[in-house]
Formats: C-alpha cells, sequence, structure tokens
C-alpha cells in the first residue's frame, strides 16, 4: 500500500453504534482516517463521492434509502478512474441471518461491534486494499456481490395480474401488458403502451413476484419486461439506454445491471 493512510466513511444512524464503531476501529486499525460520519443514506451517498474513501462501512437500514441501496447508487456513479472501495456492511441481523452477505463475500460486522470479530474484518478490508495497491480492482465482482444481495428470494408463485388503483376501482393489468415499472417517489408507476398506473406496492417489495426472466432490472429505479426490449444503444460516454416497444422515452442502463448486455 502507499504511504497515504487509508480513509474511511460510516453511515449508521444511531449516534452511539457509530461512536462504538469509531473507537473499536481507532483500537484495531490505528492507521485507518474516518473521513466522515453521516446518519443516512443519502448522505452516504453524497459524502462518499466528495471524499472518495478507501473503506465504507454502511449500516443495512438508515433513513432516507438502505445501505444496500446507497452502495448500489455508488456503483452506478462510482468516478470511472477511482478504485471502488472496500465494502463492509454494519447489520442488526443474527449470525444465521449474516451468513447471506459472507456467502457473498461482502464483508459485514454484527451489532454491537465485536472487536474479536472486527479484527477480522479489518485483515479482509487491509488485504483488499494491499491487492488493490498492486494494480488489481475488481469492480465487476463487488457489482456481481451487490446484485445478488439486491436480489430477494421469489415467492412460491410469480404474478400473472397487478391489481392497480383508478378512482374508486381496482383495474386487474395483466403482466405481459407491462412496458416498464418505474419507482416515482412513495410510488411505482405501472407504464403500458396505452396507459400509466400508479401503485403504492414500493418496487423492492414487487420485484420478488415477478418472474425474473421477464421482467429485468436495468436501474436502481426502473424494471423493464424484457420481450420489449426494441434496441439498445451507447452513447459517447459509454452508457448504455434501451429503446422500449410501446414506450417513447429512452431508458438509461445503469452500470451496476449493464452486464445484461455484455455483446455491446
Amino acid at each position: 500500500m502507499s504511504g497515504k493512510p487509508p480513509g474511511a466513511l460510516i453511515a449508521e444512524d444511531e449516534p452511539l453504534l457509530a461512536l462504538s464503531l469509531q473507537q473499536e476501529l481507532a483500537r484495531a486499525w490505528p492507521q485507518l482516517q474516518i473521513a466522515a460520519t453521516v446518519a443516512d443514506g443519502n448522505s452516504a451517498v453524497m459524502q462518499a463521492l466528495a471524499l472518495l474513501p478507501d473503506v465504507l462501512f454502511f449500516d443495512i437500514r438508515m433513513p432516507g434509502q438502505s445501505g444496500l441501496d446507497a452502495a448500489a447508487e455508488l456503483a452506478d456513479e462510482w468516478p470511472d478512474h477511482q478504485p471502488f472501495p472496500a465494502l463492509v456492511f454494519v447489520t442488526a441481523y443474527d449470525q444465521h441471518a449474516a451468513q447471506a452477505f459472507d456467502a457473498q463475500a461482502v464483508d459485514y460486522i454484527v451489532k454491537p461491534v465485536q472487536p474479536a470479530r472486527l479484527l477480522k474484518t479489518v485483515a479482509r478490508v487491509q488485504d483488499v486494499l494491499a491487492r488493490r495497491a498492486e494494480g488489481s480492482n475488481p469492480v465487476e465482482a463487488t457489482l456481481a456481490q451487490l446484485r445478488s444481495l439486491l436480489v430477494q428470494a421469489p415467492g412460491a408463485a410469480y404474478l400473472k395480474v397487478i391489481q392497480a388503483s383508478v378512482g374508486s376501482s381496482i383495474r386487474m393489468v395483466p403482466v405481459e401488458e407491462i412496458v416498464y415499472l418505474e419507482a416515482a417517489d412513495k410510488y411505482v408507476r405501472v407504464l403500458t403502451a396505452s396507459r400509466e398506473y400508479l401503485l403504492r406496492t414500493p418496487l423492492r417489495e414487487l420485484m420478488p413476484q415477478l418472474d425474473p426472466q421477464d421482467f429485468w432490472q436495468v436501474h436502481r429505479g426502473t424494471v423493464v419486461r424484457a420481450a420489449t426490449i426494441d434496441t439498445v444503444t451507447r452513447d459517447e460516454a459509454g452508457k448504455l439506454h434501451l429503446q422500449l416497444r410501446g414506450a417513447k422515452a429512452k431508458l438509461p442502463v445503469s452500470r451496476l445491471y449493464s452486464h445484461r448486455f455484455r455483446a455491446m
């Protein structure tokens, strides 16, 4: 590693836990400099992009957006020339639930912070930073890990229709009529070729109920029905955009999901 001390950003909405983590890190890794501590997901994204730290400690559940969503947004917005930070999630889940994170090779810390476990985390992060200093920066591996963590286990059966409120009535919208879905504030916009509906169900809750073979997430807040994709184009900046059958708007594809169009 270079002579410059590594920097870290802590995103934790509980002040006492944030302070505890900072104190334990000072003992386990004295050289690590805490660049900032924030209390919500949106601030975590803004500060990370401003400070470009080497390590991120993100609480899973925070106001604004979750640690997973904040990490996904950072993956999209992170500068191409800058190595992506080593990512550590802080979770209140028990040891059994946290195995999901371990299986994806994204390190985690279970609250309250245990010094012995933190030492293992520090060793893993230091190894990542050492390999990064040698020229290895497995950004695609990080993106694959995030994609796996963002996908929830599907239910027993996928939806055939979506129930959308229209005034005092409920419209049963067959899923094969859907062109794409888009998160909008507290709602989800459901776009068909002829009209738009609004759902109160968050996109994160709706996704596991849709067949992933038919519905592809292409951005944090956008899911398209794969059969409606007409063309995929790349702009001068290298960003991908979709033109869908039955929709006028061009939809951007985020870095996190561009692997679906690798042939381009």
